[in-house]
C-alpha cells in the first residue's frame, strides 16, 4: 500500500531519520576507527606501511568506486531494503575482519565492509529527500546527517582508542556487529520502503570506474616503495588515466549511464560535488598523517591521540550548526567558500608544526579546521541534494557519497605517500654516518613506527639519536602534507566562488518532485 510523507507524523519521519543516522554513523566510524590502532595492529601482524595505508584506505576505496553503481541501485531495488543489506554485509565483513591472522585478511576484510557501505550509504541520504519534501525541513536534517557522518569519522580514533588500550584492535571489528543488528530491527519498524522506477545497470560503466580509481590510489600508496618513476608506478597511473577516461567517454554514450553527464552540468551538483572531494581530501588525509603524529612523535597511547582528535569533530558540529542560517538567508556559496578558506587557514597553522611543537598547536588546527569543514561540507551536501530531481535522489546521494569518499581515499593515499616519502629519505640523511647498524637504519626508514620499535635495541646515545631524527623527519613531512592540503582547500575555494550560483537556495526553483512526491511504496 502506499504511505504519504505528508500524512507521517513529523515525529515518526525523525525517528526514521535518527535510525538512518545510526548506520550512518557505524559507517563514519568505520572510516576512522583503525587509524589508531596502527601500533596495536603493526605489533600483531607485522603488515608493511604500504599493508597499513591499505587497511585504512581500503574502506574508503572500495566505497567510493562502488557507490555510484549503488547509488543507482539503491532507487531500483529500494532504499530500505537497500539499508539494510548493506548493513548485514558491513556486519559479515566485520566478523571476517576480527577473526583475520594475516594483514591481507584484514585488507579483504575492510574492503568488503566498503562494499556494504557502498550500498548502505546512498540509501541514508535517499531516505532522508523522500522523508522531507518540504525544503526547510529537509536542510534540517541534511545538516543533522552531515553532523552524523562528520562526527562519526572524527570520532572513530576515540572509540579505537579506547577499543585497542581495553581489548585489542580486533575490538573495532566486533563493535560493528550489535550496532548493525540494532539499526537493521529499527529500520524494518521505522522506515518506510521507497523506490524510482527500474533502469538497467551499465555493467561496463561500474569496472571501468571502480578499476580506475583501484589503479589509482594503488599507484599513490605503493609509489614509496617502488619508486615515483618506477615501471610498476608508472604503468598504473597510465592504467588509471585509461580506465577513467574510458569510463567518462561511456557516460556519454550509453543508453542508462551509471553518471548521467546532464546531471553534472548543473553547476550545484558539479562544484558542490567538486567542494565535498576535495574537502575530504584534505581532513581524512590530515588526520590520517595527525593520529600517527600524536603517537609515533608525541608518544601518546591508542587512547589518549583518540580523544586529542576531539576538536575537530567538535568545531565540525558547530560549523554544519552555522551553515543552516548562513545557507538559508545568503544562499550556500556563502558557507561553503568560507568554510574553505578557513579550512585553508587551519593548514597554514598546521604547516608551522616544529619537531618541538605540543599538543596546544595541533588544538588550533582541528577546531579551526572542523569548523571549516564543517561549514562546506553541510552546505555542499544540501546543494547538491537540492539539485537532484526527486526521482533520482538515490544517485544525487550516490554522486555526494562517491566524492566525498574517492576524496578521502586519495587524501589518505597522496599525503600518507606523501609523508612516507619525505620521512624515508629525510631519515636516511639523518642517519648516514652514524654508528647505527646498517639493517636497523634501513628498518627505520620503511616505517614511520618502526623507530619506536627498533629503539630498545639500541644504546642510549643511538637510541635518542634515532628518536630525534625520526621526530624531526616525520614532522618534515607533515608540514609538506599540510601544505598540500592547504592549497588544495584554497584552489577550491576559488573555484567555488566562481562556479557556484549566488542567489539562496530558497529562492531557487525546486527540481520537479515525483508524481507522487512523498509517496512511498510500503512492503
Amino acid at each position: 500500500m502506499n504511505v504519504s510523507v505528508t500524512r507521517t507524523s513529523e515525529v515518526h519521519r525523525w525517528a526514521a531519520t535518527l535510525t538512518v543516522c545510526l548506520g550512518l554513523f557505524l559507517l563514519a566510524i568505520d572510516l576512522t576507527v583503525l587509524n589508531v590502532a596502527v601500533p596495536d595492529l603493526h605489533t600483531d601482524l607485522q603488515p608493511s606501511m604500504s599493508q597499513i595505508q591499505w587497511i585504512i584506505d581500503g574502506y574508503a576505496l572500495v566505497l567510493g568506486g562502488c557507490v555510484l553503481a549503488t547509488g543507482s541501485l539503491t532507487d531500483r531495488i529500494g532504499r530500505r531494503r537497500a539499508f539494510t543489506t548493506g548493513l548485514l554485509l558491513c556486519a559479515t565483513a566485520s566478523l571476517l575482519g576480527a577473526l583475520a591472522q594475516e594483514p591481507e585478511q584484514v585488507i579483504a576484510a575492510r574492503g568488503a565492509m566498503g562494499a556494504g557501505a557502498a550500498l548502505l550509504m546512498p540509501a541514508t541520504l535517499s531516505i532522508i529527500h523522500q522523508l522531507f519534501p518540504e525544503p526547510e525541513l529537509r536542510r534540517r536534517a541534511i545538516a543533522l546527517w552531515t553532523a552524523v557522518i562528520g562526527v562519526g569519522g572524527l570520532t572513530g580514533p576515540v572509540l579505537g582508542g579506547w577499543l585497542v588500550e581495553h581489548f585489542s584492535w580486533r575490538a573495532a571489528f566486533w563493535i560493528n556487529l550489535p550496532v548493525a543488528a540494532i539499526a537493521i530491527t529499527l529500520a524494518l519498524i521505522l522506515v518506510p520502503e521507497s523506490c524510482a522506477p527500474h533502469t538497467p545497470i551499465d555493467w561496463p560503466s561500474i569496472v571501468l570506474s571502480a578499476a580506475g580509481l583501484l589503479a589509482l590510489v594503488w599507484a599513490f600508496i605503493e609509489s614509496p616503495t617502488h619508486g615515483w618513476t618506477s615501471t610498476p608506478v608508472l604503468t598504473a597511473f597510465g592504467a588509471a588515466a585509461l580506465l577513467l577516461t574510458g569510463f567518462i567517454a561511456r557516460q556519454h554514450h550509453a543508453r542508462f549511464p551509471m553518471l548521467p553527464i546532464p546531471l553534472l552540468r548543473i553547476p550545484s551538483i558539479s562544484m558542490g560535488a567538486a567542494a565535498l572531494a576535495l574537502m575530504s581530501f584534505a581532513c581524512f588525509g590530515a588526520l590520517f598523517v595527525v593520529t600517527l603524529y600524536l603517537q609515533g612523535v608525541l608518544g601518546y597511547t591508542p587512547w589518549q591521540a583518540g580523544v586529542r582528535t576531539l576538536p575537530l569533530p567538535a568545531g565540525l558540529v558547530l560549523g554544519a550548526a552555522a551553515a543552516l542560517p548562513l545557507g538559508a538567508r545568503w544562499g550556500n556559496r556563502l558557507p561553503i567558500v568560507t568554510g574553505l578558506l578557513i579550512t585553508t587557514a587551519s593548514f597554514a597553522v598546521l604547516a608551522t608544526t616544529s619537531a618541538t611543537s605540543g599538543y596546544g598547536h595541533l588544538i588550533v588546527f582541528q577546531a579551526v579546521a572542523g569548523a571549516g569543514a564543517g561549514l562546506t561540507v553541510a552546505a555542499a551536501t544540501e546543494t547538491v541534494m537540492g539539485a537532484t530531481p526527486g526521482e533520482q535522489a538515490g544517485l544525487g546521494s550516490a554522486i555526494n557519497d562517491a566524492t566525498r569518499q574517492v576524496g578521502s581515499a586519495l587524501g589518505v593515499a597522496v599525503q600518507g605517500s606523501l609523508l612516507a616519502t619525505l620521512y624515508s629519505d629525510r631519515l636516511s640523511d639523518r642517519l648516514t654516518g652514524t654508528d647505527m647498524p646498517a639493517h636497523l637504519a634501513r628498518a627505520a626508514t620503511e616505517n614511520v613506527l618502526a623507530p619506536h620499535t627498533l629503539a630498545p635495541r639500541l644504546p642510549s646515545p643511538t637510541r635518542e639519536h634515532l628518536l630525534t631524527a625520526a621526530r624531526e623527519s616525520f614532522t618534515e613531512g607533515l608540514t609538506h602534507t599540510a601544505l598540500l592540503a592547504g592549497l588544495v582547500t584554497l584552489l577550491t575555494a576559488a573555484a567555488a566562488a566562481y562556479w557556484l550560483p549566488t542567489r539562496p537556495a530558497h529562492l531557487h526553483p525546486q527540481p520537479a518532485a515525483p508524481s507522487q512526491p512523498a509517496g512511498l511504496t510500503k512492503l
